[in-house]
């Protein structure tokens, strides 16, 4: 269907990963119908946390800039992007990205999520994060993990503290979050901390 997905060739190791009760996998053309229909059903519990969403968003051409743009970080091994799926019936619940990726004396990512409102606090999230973490240190070999979290998001802090993150400061005006710059809290995870 998008021929330039076609032509481009996925590292080995961004494929399929099971956790407790979701799998990760990169996302595909295919996945775009129920990936906009979950985003639009979800739209005003998601835009506090999210930047502005584009007006063409959820559109098809949309979707397919984001594969390529998913496919071209994970070759240059500069993030990588999944989407997550309970294990029961392989319903979309959610996406999980590592964005940011450094090497050299760093050797960390930044990790991001969302879920759609219908899956909120079910344990999903929970398990999708540990599953990208053991991606991110066992499979990607970083040191680090960093995460963001505006002030005012409670259940992502405590995801956040729940799989092990340790909250180490605080940062003004951090991130433009739905159309204004907002401070977080700051939180990072090490690999000799993950406890799979």
């Amino acid at each position: 269907m998008f021929p330039i997905l076609e032509r481009i060739a996925r590292p080995p190791i961004w494929r399929r990963y099971d956790g407790e009760r979701v799998f990760l996998r990169p996302p595909e053309a295919r996945d775009w119908v129920e990936w906009a229909e979950l985003r639009a059903e979800s739209r005003t519990f998601l835009e506090p946390w999210e930047p502005v969403w584009p007006k063409d968003g959820l559109t098809r051409d949309s979707f397919r800039r984001r594969l390529a743009r998913y496919a071209r970080d994970a070759r240059e091994d500069e993030g990588y992007a999944f989407l997550a799926f309970r294990r029961t019936d392989e319903a979309l619940v959610g996406g999980i990205n590592l964005s940011n990726v450094a090497r050299g004396i760093r050797m960390s990512c930044s990790i991001g999520y969302w879920v759609g409102e219908c899956h909120a606090h079910q344990g999903f999230t929970t398990d999708a994060t540990r599953v990208a973490l053991g991606f991110a240190f066992d499979q990607l070999r970083l040191h680090r993990v960093e995460a963001g979290c505006v002030p005012t998001n409670v259940p992502s802090q405590g995801l956040l503290r729940k799989v092990g993150f340790q909250e180490e400061g605080f940062a003004r005006k951090y991130l433009n979050i739905n159309g204004r710059w907002h401070d977080h809290l700051l939180f990072a995870m090490l690999a000799s901390d993950f406890h799979p």
